[in-house]
């Protein structure tokens, strides 16, 4: 609608109706999504855990991590070969020397992967490494890689961005589901607020908001949100609370020598640890931990 100035207005009421998502939107004949992966679903009700290194530092760092993740009966491990970073002096990921490690490491194991794809370019030699394809938060209005992303029936993990709405976050998907992909999991990954008690604020109210709208798994990323490891059992509890169909986490075995995001991530052990309270928890929700 318009205002007298005709100046587009959002209504909050629209913001909040699933009409307003034509493809992402909640319907009666689409009350939810499950996207199938590799003995695992995401959206069926159970919380899915997807854990690993911001980055694939190399083989023994990677395997070492997906042995683990494994042994405690997890499916999923999150690694990536291509690093967008803030500054370009960073480290910016092994890139094709990575995907090699991440193939071998997915044959040893027979862990679903999830790792990022920043360009249209790169694509053939992501898809055939990833179970899962990510887009990350920089990306998730890059409508050009949506588009294509939407040509593949591979599943997409969308990051909200850190200065993106809901609506702008549901959006980007309507973009991938108008190209024919229905495999969407979305991604709650904290947004830019004032406070600095956190590297970003963690909006668990848009885990709740697209759970009532949309059809759509959503997860939550603590790791990036919070940037201390301090408050990511706390979180990962909310989260479950609250509905989330699951969470990316990061783990690393020494994260003070890692190349990328060390202070967000957890060790092992930690880690380890947490999960046990999680199994506890889950049970009082009646939920499955994946």
């Amino acid at each position: 609608m318009e205002d007298e100035l005709g100046t587009f207005e959002f209504p909050l009421t629209a913001i909040h109706d699933p009409k307003s998502y034509p493809l992402a939107g909640k319907r009666e004949d689409k009350l939810q999504t499950n996207v199938a992966l590799r003995g695992l679903t995401v959206g069926d009700g159970s919380f899915t855990l997807i854990a690993g290194p911001c980055a694939v530092e190399s083989y023994e760092q990677f395997s070492k991590i997906a042995h683990f993740l494994k042994s405690v009966g997890l499916k999923a491990i999150r690694g990536g070969a291509y690093k967008p970073r803030t500054s370009p002096h960073s480290f910016q990921g092994l890139q094709e020397e990575g995907l090699k490690i991440i193939a071998q490491v997915k044959e040893e194991t027979g862990l679903n992967i999830v790792t990022e794809l920043m360009s249209i370019a790169d694509t053939e030699k992501v898809l055939d490494v990833a179970d899962v394809i990510q887009i990350g938060s920089r990306n998730m209005q890059n409508f050009p890689l949506l588009k294509f992303i939407g040509t593949t029936q591979k599943p997409v993990l969308l990051k909200r961005g850190f200065g993106n709405s809901i609506y702008e976050l549901l959006m980007s998907a309507e973009y991938i589901l108008a190209g024919g992909n229905d495999k969407v999991i979305l991604c709650e990954r904290g947004i830019r607020t004032f406070d600095p008690a956190q590297r970003n604020t963690l909006d668990l109210m848009a885990v709740a908001i697209v759970k009532r709208v949309s059809h759509l798994p959503i997860l939550v990323d603590p790791s990036h949100s919070l940037g201390l490891t301090e408050y990511i059992e706390s979180a990962l509890k909310s989260a479950l609370a609250i509905g989330a169909d699951g969470a990316l986490v990061e783990v690393h075995p020494e994260p003070t020598s890692a190349l990328s995001d060390g202070k967000q991530s957890l060790t092992i052990e930690d880690f380890s640890e947490i999960l046990g309270k999680l199994r506890q928890l889950s049970q009082a929700f009646s939920r499955e931990l994946t």
